[in-house]
């Protein structure tokens, strides 16, 4: 199916269609963190911050998600708030959105169906908290995200504080690699791990303006790689939390989600709930700041990239 035939089905709001148009730079959110990241209320102020981080710029939000089946590249506000209240939102990757339309479901999109339909829109550039990649344990349980496999075919570029530190940060980093998906340091050398602003791994790529970040996005794609880019930016250092903290923290919640049975798409719901708990809300705190910061950063990298001609 072409790409025409694609936007057919997939529903792009007015706002985003005319910005679109008019060559104002679209910045591309998930709906994942509503509905599975955050608790209310703090999902839907987060994802209204967001929205607003990005206007401010001078760029256009398209939160994307599924409604009653229907793919949306551009949540109206009551939309929005359907998915942050709705108890029965699944979370939707890409293997997932033929059997989300075909049942009229509602849904919250991941990095890789997100990045999907943002292509299919002519969306080139993604906000997010984190991406997934390598799980703990994948050795045993091969459980690796779609968002790798996303990122290696899909030229979006995601701004993001590097992965969830649940996760196994070296292997995610080595698949990232052999993939052929740069990844980009704003202002640091060093992978940033979500919460924490600094994961111990080297990054090879470093820029520090969004500027220089734009001219590296338009010559990987100018030459003909289209895969995706990954640009990490660090969370706020005064949001940011203790590294080697947070990392014993999460090896006691993994242990505790396979006592009690939790795996495949409840595994990460249920670390965030836990991590917050633990934290006494500092976690939560750091969600909210980093997703704002990095819609605010992929704002000001996609409207350098506009003036490259």
């Amino acid at each position: 199916m072409g790409t025409q035939s694609l936007r057919a089905i997939v529903e792009v709001s007015k706002r985003v269609q005319t910005a679109l148009a008019a060559r104002t730079p679209v910045i591309a959110l998930e709906s994942t963190i509503i509905a599975h990241g955050l608790p209310w209320p703090d999902n839907i102020e987060t994802a209204r911050e967001m929205e607003a981080a990005i206007r401010a710029e001078g760029a256009e939000p398209a939160t994307i998600g599924v409604v009653a089946g229907q793919p949306i590249v551009g949540l109206s506000p009551k939309e929005l708030e359907h998915l942050a209240k709705g108890g029965e939102v699944l979370k939707i990757s890409r293997r997932d959105l033929g059997f989300a339309i075909a049942n009229a479901a509602d849904g919250a999109t991941t990095v890789s169906s997100t990045m999907y339909l943002a292509h299919v829109a002519g969306i080139r550039f993604f906000a997010t908290g984190g991406i997934g990649g390598v799980h703990r344990g994948a050795m045993e349980s091969f459980d690796i995200s779609a968002d790798l496999g996303e990122l290696a075919r899909t030229p979006v570029a995601v701004v993001c504080s590097g992965a969830k530190n649940i996760l196994d940060l070296p292997a995610t980093l080595e698949c990232l690699e052999t993939l052929g998906v740069p990844v980009i340091g704003h202002g640091t050398n060093d992978f940033p791990a979500f919460y924490a602003q600094t994961s111990g791994l080297h990054l090879d790529q470093r820029a520090d303006t969004p500027e220089q970040v734009a001219r590296i996005v338009a010559a990987h794609w100018g030459i003909g790689l289209n895969g995706g880019v990954v640009i990490a930016n660090p969370v706020p250092p005064e949001a940011a939390l203790e590294a080697d903290r947070m990392d014993a923290l999460i090896t006691d919640a993994i242990t505790e989600a396979g006592k009690k049975g939790i795996a495949g798409k409840a595994v990460t719901p249920f670390l965030l709930r836990r991590l917050a708990k633990e934290t006494g809300g500092e976690s939560l705190k750091a969600n909210k700041a980093l997703a704002v910061a990095n819609a605010r950063l992929a704002a000001r990298i996609a409207v350098a990239f506009s003036r490259l001609g």
